[in-house]
């Protein structure tokens, strides 16, 4: 077999040219975007990392405000719970102190309607007391309306102090006697002696007529008064009935 030297010197430059031709225009090419997209994998894996890293750093932010914030909501429920304790026990306060007004308003009302209530039938009372008192006195004698209290004004005007005892004397004035009827000429002389044994001197008198006495005398005079009437030991004695009442509630 004869071998061409010159056509085997032409395959090996075709060869030769093929194989630079190949490594400018494909294979280099091919490299180089090769190490492209390797460096942009490596990109890639890089801003993945620092994406991660900044998600973990988001997340821990996250979590720590979370935290945060449930502990502030924890402090507010709580800054809630005792606002809210205060103000029931306020109200609750405020209620009891209501409930007492209430109850010693409705206390003193009760006291006073109660003694309303007494008073008007110690007003009742003494009406009828005075009633009757006026009907048993119609049974008796006249004379028994004013007799039998002609002493009884002499001995309470006997009781008065010295001092207007003597104004009495010495003013010159007639004495007012209130009485329950007409006096006769023989008690009118008996009341003047009797005042004028207790003055030390005659007196004059002034006699006006109250039938609203039943029976008895009152002495006025404008620093003294004396009463011997059977209206005034009934106004006594109902005044002495009330009191007693209100001392036993």
């Amino acid at each position: 077999m004869k071998i061409d030297l010159w056509t085997l010197g032409l395959q090996i430059i075709n060869a030769l040219v093929l194989i630079w031709l190949l490594s400018r225009f494909l294979f280099r090419p091919v490299a180089d975007m090769l190490a492209a997209r390797q460096k942009a994998a490596e990109q890639v894996i890089v801003d993945a990392q620092a994406a991660k890293a900044a998600a973990e750093n988001a997340r821990a932010t996250a979590d720590a405000e979370a935290a945060d914030l449930a502990a502030h909501r924890q402090d507010a429920l709580k800054a809630v719970e005792a606002e809210a304790a205060n103000e029931k026990a306020a109200l609750i306060a405020a209620a009891h102190a209501d409930a007492e007004k209430l109850r010693a308003a409705a206390k003193t009302e009760i006291a006073s309607e109660r003694r309303a209530e007494e008073a008007a039938a110690a007003d009742r009372a003494g009406k009828l007391a005075l009633d009757i008192a006026s009907k048993l006195f119609d049974r008796l004698p006249g004379e028994a309306r004013i007799d039998g209290f002609i002493k009884g004004i002499a001995t309470g005007l006997s009781e008065l102090p010295p001092a207007t005892r003597a104004a009495l004397a010495a003013s010159g004035k007639p004495i007012h006697l209130t009485v329950a009827r007409a006096l006769s000429t023989e008690e009118s002389e008996a009341c003047r002696a009797a005042l004028a044994g207790i003055l030390g001197g005659p007196v004059a008198i002034d006699v006006t007529e109250d039938p609203t006495l039943i029976a008895g005398i009152e002495l006025e005079a404008p620093d003294a008064t004396v009463r011997n009437s059977f209206r005034a030991d009934l106004v006594r004695l109902k005044s002495e009935l009330i009191g007693h009442d209100r001392n036993r509630t």
